[in-house]
């Protein structure tokens, strides 16, 4: 029998619905939006970072950044 552990250069991401950017994509809106809840936890009431800067950048990772990672497609 031959043994299956030699894959003869299948690529790891070849076969998944989404490539490497995409994920790559994705963690960058996930950092988007814990920088966005975390200065928004931390900063007072009526900061700059809690009403303007915080609200920005959860705009950016949830309308954005997180759906052009899953609607992202590279070009063969």
């Amino acid at each position: 029998m031959k043994d299956k552990k030699s894959n003869n250069g299948v690529h790891l991401f070849e076969g998944w619905a989404f490539g490497k950017i995409n994920y790559i994509i994705f963690s960058i809106g996930i950092g988007l939006l814990l920088a966005g809840y975390t200065l928004m936890a931390n900063g007072s009431v009526n900061s700059f970072q809690s009403i303007s800067l915080s609200p920005i950048l959860l705009f950016l990772g949830y309308i954005v950044v997180i759906p052009l990672a899953l609607v992202y497609r590279e070009n063969k």
